[in-house]
């Protein structure tokens, strides 16, 4: 009967995670915690506050006005009254009748007199690579496809309703090949800049591709974002894309992908404090006491590292160093003096020896963040399109996604404009010329 209650409270525990204390989503969580009861604050009235500057809209300037409409009285309603040489503005913008223009592409035909032969003269090639769209419209439907989560369907009909043109849906999809063949060289540029990397944030998110489970894997440094599809989570994707001497620091969390290629190669990594945060929650919310007690204590202590860390600019180097480093001895203390639990036991098992190092390396080094969050931030946008397109269908179809999504939050984090880099990129394959980079 004891053996019996204690299987059944650990699986209680395991029923009862949500997404405080595991890696579950938050759209899991069938029922909200209760919000804690206390004094409220009362709720601010919704736009601009009081003692706060407004802020406007810069008028257009007179050179890009292209239409002005006066207004004034009638004869009789302006009797009496004395007209001014001033007048109150309102600019609005408006779209034009028709969004698009047709041009038509003529190349006059001869014939070979002695042989009879018909030529055609040259038509420039990014005319003859375009087709029925030009290099801008194709760019258009990228950016629509790719940065504004559109579904075939959707913008089939935002072209037909909106633009006035109908498009058929494989004209919309031969145009996103053509783009992700533009980027074919950009992506690859990046792709081979990884192994030289210096700090490198890493995560992955489950892909459908023709039904079957594939892995989205982000890749991603201040500078730049690469992401890449593979039918593994494994760390041979790692020893593919890094090589086998990657000297710099892994950002991820704790899946075993990233401990075998730190392990097999020598690799330092900084293991996610926020998903380590959430397996001490579960164990701090768990209905055996002398376990709760135990995570309870070591929360504690990572609040009082995260309050530090958040206060770093109000004291000098060394005393921060010196807080940080006897918090850090405090918490590895609680953790290695773990309950007789077997959960207790799996956890204070990765703080043996150095293996700590691999949760404190933010301590010594800056430029490491310690936690995740950046890179489950970049991941969010590809999440959202798989949402609406249910993944892929083939090969094209995840290069066209990793090619994409790569340029949008790479173009983002270097502040350039995506619609841009998307017609430059079409123009100059379509021209065989030299080619955009992110580098």
């Amino acid at each position: 009967m004891r053996e019996t209650v204690r299987l059944l409270q650990e699986e209680v525990a395991r029923l009862k995670k949500h997404s405080g204390t595991s890696s579950k989503p938050p759209s899991s969580d069938i029922v909200k915690p209760p919000k804690p009861s206390g004094r409220r604050r009362k709720k601010r009235k919704r736009g601009g506050q009081p003692g706060h500057r407004k802020h406007t809209r810069i008028s257009f300037a007179p050179e890009q006005v292209d239409e002005v409409i006066e207004y004034e009285f009638r004869a009789a309603d302006a009797e009496g009254l004395e007209p001014l040489d001033q007048w109150h503005v309102l600019q609005q913008i408006a779209l034009p009748e028709k969004l698009y223009r047709v041009i038509e592409h003529r190349a006059r035909k001869y014939r070979n007199p002695r042989t009879g032969q018909i030529q055609i003269a040259p038509m420039p090639d990014e005319v003859r690579s375009g087709g029925l769209l030009a290099a801008d419209l194709t760019a258009a439907v990228a950016f629509l496809k790719g940065g504004c989560h559109m579904s075939y369907s959707t913008l089939q009909r935002f072209f037909k309703e909106v633009v006035r043109l109908d498009l058929s849906r494989g004209v919309l999809c031969k145009a996103t090949q053509k783009v992700s063949q533009a980027l074919e060289k950009p992506y690859e540029q990046l792709r081979d800049q990884l192994p030289d990397a210096s700090h490198l944030g890493i995560d992955e998110t489950g892909h459908k591709n023709d039904g079957q489970l594939h892995w989205t894997w982000c890749f991603q440094t201040p500078l730049y974002s690469l992401f890449h599809i593979d039918a593994s989570r494994g760390s041979e994707v790692l020893i593919r894309l890094l090589g086998e001497e990657f000297d710099g620091i892994i950002g991820c969390d704790y899946w075993g992908a990233y401990r075998k290629y730190a392990r097999l190669f020598d690799t330092w990594v900084q293991y996610c404090m926020a998903h380590l945060i959430r397996d001490i929650r579960f164990l701090a919310e768990h209905r055996l006491k002398r376990l709760a007690r135990w995570g309870q204590k070591l929360l504690a202590w990572l609040k009082k590292l995260f309050d530090t860390l958040h206060r770093r600019d109000r004291y000098r180097e060394e005393t921060f160093l010196r807080k940080m480093l006897a918090i850090k001895q405090g918490f590895l203390t609680c953790v290695r003096r773990p309950p007789n639990h077997g959960l207790a036991r799996k956890l204070a098992r990765r703080f043996k020896g150095q293996a700590a190092e691999d949760y404190f390396r933010f301590l010594r080094d800056p430029c490491v963040e310690p936690t995740n969050n950046s890179t489950e931030r970049e991941i969010r946008h590809t999440v959202i399109d798989r949402r609406v397109t249910q993944g892929t269908r083939g090969q094209a179809g995840m290069q066209w996604c990793q090619r994409i999504w790569t340029t949008i939050a790479t173009c983002r984090k270097q502040q350039r404009n995506v619609f841009e880099f998307l017609h430059q990129c079409i123009v100059a394959h379509w021209t065989d010329s030299p080619c955009p980079t992110f580098l």
